[in-house]
Formats: structure tokens, sequence, C-alpha cells
């Protein structure tokens, strides 16, 4: 290293430069792999997942939920038996002894009964990644209290800055819940708002927030940093200029200082979110350089801000707000390079401007801003969300100054100050809120207040970003305005459909493909032939506003740009199959449904309802779509639409074949011994012997209970591989271990989700078909081909 410093002092310019590079990516390399070696060594060891232990610790940040539920960050004193240091736990009701969750308070001293398990989550494309998730938050380990006892109502030393501030985060957010109403629908906005903390705010309401493309605005952004650091600069510039206290620190130095402070302060109480961190590092350069006596060009202000981010953070990223805070300061420092001010206010000479006009500028200074931001943007909206919001600056041009100069204002004064002022704060906060969720609504409803688009390739955002940035340049946007726009138009490839390495080339007539996703304790398979597509089973629900179909199946589809489905089948009414079909129902267009569902089953009220037709499923129903067969062979061929069940929900699954010309590919939803025994009845002598030929895929019934594959029917169909969606460590115990060991014996490959993560299965034909396994763990199967 030392011979690294000198050869770049006595260096010539070039090389200078050269070495500076070199030793700056030796250094963030190395940042790097200690920032990863730290985290990988808090990870649970295996041998203790599931195992009943009890721990001892406290409470290190704010707790989501309330007495149904809590997950919150807990870090154990004294770690013993290689137990990571920090965790996350889940609180929830004993589902056959359910009372309600004790308070959990950040810096509260708790001895646990747990059981844990490594930092794991469904692996799909385009879904949440819990594992990177917790690596970043640097979980060790994830678990579930089965009791708990406080030892400790406060556990705080002086120096535990962090803590505090979440304790005082905390109490922040207890304040605004009881001085609002009870029934106050936006009270989850306002302690966003005033916090970041947007655990409580509705899904229902984000997707209108989304819609109109004000989301960032319902969170701490850049801009209430700034604001509330202009506030601290002020009263304290104010104060320090009432005495002869300039004249041993000029002022400027005073209010710069105190304004760092506020957005320190402010920034860690929001939870430090990465657009808060941005403005505060911002801000605190800009402080230095006027105690310094420097003054720093914009774009620098702006790279020591993405240093000290990355220096602190490397994970940073991989997050959406990485990418939409630094890239929209970025385009408007950029844009709005050469203009007489940001916010339109004019220099020099230009003060002699009447005010009217003055206004007039700065009102098409701000709409130049917000025109510069939606479209420098759009890349970033598009990976992350796969939609544009085209409502977005009429709606943004209402919302900005609601939410930023009248909602946030209030809400912040109203939670700092005493109660009985801060009453009369934030419930006209909430009131501005409700006016103008009003309006959001309504232009949510228009038909064409959304563009959805899959998730664009690497080279399309790389074109459509040099369009982008020839688009926005600085400059009069009367000259060239037909080139700005040519340029613009380069963005366009990022909503024509595009095939890449999940979706391979375009399946031909005769081809099909099937993805299994990692569900969890459920059932989701979406099968595609050239022309159509069919999802069977639409996943597990979790709670009143938890399922699949909004967790992993929607933006698997969103990112996939698909948004009609030709048939919804639901094997049976069981919840873990059909949790997810409400919501789907809302955001995705189906044509038909079929499926083993009694007649009073909600799901069928709903279909009524959107007039898709509906039918049951039956043996003996066949059809085609683009030369592949769709054959069903349970439940009996009498099956309707009944009242109640004649037999349990499982035995009446619906059993799907799919079948070409090399491959038959079977889904099995539950059934069970009884209603394997009638299917093996059905594989008469000459049906068998339309099997024989082909690749036989099986889904192993019933996630592999000890009720469900039969040696009778394996040994019958003969399946060359099978697979199971099931639970990571489920409390059912599925697959088996006897059913597994049936598997193994017949020589018969067995694939699960909690192994594999998502699996695609593309059946061509060429009597060949690849597989696609999502998992890291398996090194990623990537085209894997299989020959028959």
């Amino acid at each position: 290293m030392c011979c690294l410093f000198i050869c770049i002092k006595q260096s010539s310019s070039f090389l200078r430069q050269l070495a500076i590079l070199s030793l700056m990516f030796v250094l963030g390399f190395a940042w790097n792999a200690h920032y990863a070696e730290n985290r990988l060594s808090n990870l649970l060891p295996p041998e203790m997942e599931g195992t009943d232990l009890t721990i001892e610790g406290r409470v290190v940040a704010l707790p989501q939920g309330n007495s149904a539920g809590a997950k919150f960050a807990f870090e154990i004193n004294e770690p013993v038996n290689h137990l990571p240091k920090r965790i996350y736990l889940s609180w929830q009701p004993a589902w056959r002894n359910p009372q309600a969750i004790p308070e959990v308070v950040p810096g509260q001293c708790w001895r646990f009964k747990v059981k844990l398990k490594r930092p794991y989550g469904s692996l799909n494309p385009y879904t949440f990644d819990f594992e990177r998730w917790s690596f970043h938050q640097d979980f060790g380990a994830s678990g579930s209290v089965r009791s708990g006892e406080l030892l400790l109502s406060k556990d705080i030393g002086l120096t535990e800055f962090e803590l505090r501030m979440e304790l005082a985060r905390w109490s922040l957010r207890k304040k605004i819940q009881k001085l609002l109403p009870e029934d106050a629908r936006y009270a989850g906005v306002i302690i966003a708002l005033v916090m970041g903390d947007q655990n409580a705010i509705d899904q229902d309401d984000w997707r209108i927030f989304n819609a109109t493309g004000i989301g960032h605005l319902i969170s701490i952004s850049g801009l209430h940093v700034t604001m509330l650091a202009g506030v601290g600069a002020s009263i304290a510039a104010f104060i320090w200029r009432r005495r002869s206290w300039p004249l041993l620190i000029p002022v400027g130095k005073v209010a710069a200082s105190a304004g760092f402070m506020t957005a320190f302060f402010y920034a860690w109480l929001a939870g430090f979110q990465i657009p808060a961190q941005r403005t505060m590092y911002m801000v605190g350069v800009v402080a230095f350089a006027l105690w310094s006596g420097r003054n720093p060009r914009s774009f620098d202000i702006w790279w020591w801000a993405l240093a000290l981010v990355l220096l602190i953070d490397p994970m940073a990223p991989y997050t959406p707000g990485f990418w939409l805070s630094f890239g929209a300061v970025a385009a408007i420092l950029y844009a709005m390079g050469d203009s007489s001010g940001l916010l339109g206010i004019p220099t020099g000479k230009e003060l002699e401007i009447h005010w009217t006009d003055r206004l007039l500028q700065a009102l098409r200074e701000a709409c130049r801003v917000q025109a510069v931001v939606t479209i420098a943007l759009l890349p970033f909206t598009l990976y992350w969300f796969y939609q544009v919001s085209v409502v977005s600056p009429l709606a943004n041009a209402f919302a900005i100054p609601v939410v930023s100069y009248v909602v946030t204002p209030l809400a912040i004064a109203g939670a700092l100050l005493p109660e009985f002022i801060g009453k009369w704060l934030l419930i006209p906060a909430h009131m501005a809120m409700e006016y103008l969720a009003v309006v959001l609504d309504w232009m949510a409803s228009w038909n064409w207040s959304i563009v959805w688009a899959k998730q664009p390739e690497w080279w399309s955002l790389l074109l459509s970003g040099i369009g982008i940035i020839y688009a926005i340049r600085p400059g009069d946007l009367k000259h060239h305005w037909k080139s700005r726009a040519l340029a613009l138009s380069l963005s366009m490839p990022m909503f024509v459909p595009q095939w890449n390495y999940l979706n391979h080339l375009p399946l031909a007539p005769g081809e099909f493909r099937a993805t299994v996703l990692d569900i969890g304790q459920g059932t989701a398979v979406l099968l595609e032939t050239a022309n159509r597509k069919l999802l069977y089973d639409t996943g597990p629900i979790q709670g009143k506003k938890d399922d699949a179909g909004q967790r992993v199946i929607l933006p698997y589809l969103r990112g996939r740009g698909i948004d009609q489905i030709d048939r919804m089948v639901i094997s049976h009414s069981d919840s873990d199959h059909v949790g997810g079909a409400a919501t789907l129902l809302r955001q995705i267009q189906f044509d038909s449904m079929m499926g083993s569902l009694p007649s009073n089953n909600p799901l069928l009220q709903n279909l009524q309802t959107r007039k898709i037709p509906s039918f049951p499923c039956r043996f003996g129903q066949r059809w085609i779509w683009d030369d592949v067969e769709f054959i069903v062979w349970h439940p009996h061929e009498e099956t309707l639409f009944e009242e109640q069940y004649s037999r349990k929900p499982n035995e009446m699954s619906c059993v799907l074949e799919v079948r070409n010309q090399q491959t038959s590919f079977w889904l099995t939803g539950d059934v069970e011994k009884q209603g394997e025994a009638e299917m093996v009845e059905r594989l008469a002598p000459m049906r068998l012997k339309e099997l024989a030929d082909k690749q036989l895929i099986f889904m192993a019934p019933h996630h592999g209970s000890k009720t469900s594959s039969s040696l009778e029917l394996l040994k019958n169909l003969e399946p060359d591989q099978a697979f199971a969606q099931n639970g990571y460590r489920n409390r059912y115990g599925h697959p088996h271990p006897t059913v597994s060991a049936r598997y193994r014996d017949l020589r018969i490959a067995f694939h699960q989700t909690p192994i594999t993560g998502a699996q695609v299965w593309t059946f061509k034909n060429n009597a060949q078909f690849s597989t696609q396994f999502w998992r890291h763990d398996i090194n990623r199967l990537w085209h894997r081909s299989l020959e028959d």
C-alpha cells in the first residue's frame, strides 16, 4: 500500500488518475468484502433450525403490528451456542389459543421461548427477496415467539443514540395514533410523513397513490428534510444575530451547522431512509463548505452524498429508494444547470422584473422540474414497479403543494408540539389528506391512468437513458424541441414486449411452459402455450390483508407484462389454493374460470358480479390450445357446484393434465388416496399406452402429505420427475418423509420449491425440455436440457 502511494505521488497526471482509481477500487472491494463477511458470520447454524430455544435480549428497533401480532428486531444478550447477535422475530397469537400480544417497545428486555430458522423467503422473479432484505438488515435468523416474559421495561444506555431514536419514533407513533380519531383512515399516511413508518397504510390506498404517481410523497422525502433543515437554520440565525455573538462566529456558519444538526436528527427520527440520508449528507457538505470557505458546485455536493451513502451502506443500490432519490436530484441538477434559478427566483438584474413575470417564471421552472423528474425516473419506475402513471403530472400538481406545504408541516408540528396544541394541527392535516385522496381516487379510476409494462431489459434501459439525457439537457426548450422529442422516443422499446433469459423464445404451436411459483404452503402454477395462458390455483392467504396474489403472483405477472389470463382453474376450496383469487380478479383480466367449489363460495359470487363465466371441473373435459391438449382426470363426471361437498374438499380436487407430443405434465391439487384410486380406475390400458412414450412430470398431491402419492398411482403413471409446492419447515411436515422415500425408491427425481425456488419448465417440440430453478443454493440451473 505504501508503494502505491509513492507511485501515485511520483507518476504523471494520467497515471496518477489511473492509480487513484485503482486504489479506490481496491478499497471499495475490501470494504464490501468486510461488510459481507460480517453479515455472513451472523447466520444461525443449520443444525439449530427448528429447535426450541430460550433467549434473552432486547428490542432494538421500531416494532410493526398491534395486539393481534408483532414483528420486531431483537438483539440477544451474550449469545451462546453460536446464535446470531441480531434476529427478526414474529409474535403471533397461537391459533389454538388466541390471545392479545403484549405491547412491544424499543429498549424492553425480554426472555422468549422461540423457534428459529435461517433467513428464508420464497424466491421468485420480480418479487420481494426476504433473504436479501435480512442480509441488508444484518438479521442472522428469523423465528416465531412461543411465549415471552418481560424482564425490564427500559434498558437503554446513555450512549445508545440509535436505540434512543427508535424509542422516540415509537413515542411519536403512539402520540399520533392517540391524537387522531380511531377511525382516521389516513393515520398511517400521517405517521409515514412524520417518521417514515409506512406499514399502517392500507394496500388499497397504496394502489391509488401508485396509480397517480404520488407514492414518492408518502414518505420522508428529501424535500421534507430540507424544509426542516431550513427551519432549524432560520431559527438559529434569528437567535444568533440578536446580540454580539456574530463577532465570534458568523451567522451563516451557525445557521449552516444548525441546519445540518436538524437534518441529522430528523433523518434518524425518520428511520435513516436513503432519501433522508442523501439530503442530510448534502446539507452537511454545504455546511462544511461554508465553514471551510469553499464554494462547491452542485454536482460536487451530490457526489459526496453518494459516496457517503455507499460507504455506510454498500447494499443501498439494491433498493428502489436509492435510484429514485439520487436519480431525481441528479436529473434536476443536470437539466436546470443554466436556468435562472431552480425555483425560478431571479438574481442580479432580473430582480427588477415585475413580480407577476417572476411568478410566471417560477411556475415555468416548477413545471419543467416536474417534467424532468417524471421523464428521468421513467426507466427506474418501470424496472422496479412495471408501471407508469399517465396522470402523474396532473396528480402531482395537486398533491405536491398539499402534501409538502400543508399536510407535512401540520403533521410534523402536531407530532412535536404538546398534545393540547398538536391535536388541533394533526386533525386538519388528516382532513387535508382526506380531501386530496378524493381527487386522487377519482384520477386513479380513469381507465387510462396507468400504463403497465414488463420489466425492461438492460439494453432498453441503456438506450432510453441515452435518449433521456439528451432530451432533458439544459437549454431553452423552444429550440431543438424536435430533436428532444426524437431522443425521448428511444424510451419506446421499454414498452414493447421483449424476450429474455427468463421467457426464452416465443412458444411455437405444440409447445408449452409451466411456471411453478415458490408460493409457500400452497399452490400456484402458470401454464402458457403459444397464445393462451392458464393459472392453476392462486396460493395461500395469511391474515386479513396478506395473500399470495398480492405478494407473489401479481408482481410476477406484472414483471412479465401479463395483464390477461384465459382461464383460472381452482383445484378446490381450501384457502391455500384460492387465497389470492380475489386480489388477482381486481387487477388481472380473466376470461373464464373452472374448478371444484361449493356454490356458496365467495369466489363464485365474485365471478358472477364481474360477469366472468365459471363452470365445474369434471372428469372427461378436454380442450386444445395451440396444439397443446388439456385433460381433466378428477373429480367424477357428474360434479356440480353444490351447496356442500359430499366428500372432503381435498378429494374433490381438480386434476389437470397438460400434454404435447413428447410430454405429459400433471397438476393434482390436494387429491388424496381415495381420489387417486378413482384415477387409477380411469387410467385404462389404452390411456396408459398414450402416456408410455411421453416424459411425465408429476405434481406430488397435497404438497407431499402421507395421505397421498399412493404407490399404486405412481406405479401406473411412472413419472420421470415430480415436484411439490410447500412451505419451508412448515408445521404440517410436508412432504412427509415416507412420501419422499417413496419417490426416491422409485427413482423419481423430486424437486421441492423451498429448495429450488420458482421452477420454470419449458417443453419444446424437439423431444427436449429445459428447467430453470431460481434458488442460488443449487447454483441456478440455467437452461439445463434433459433429453427424453
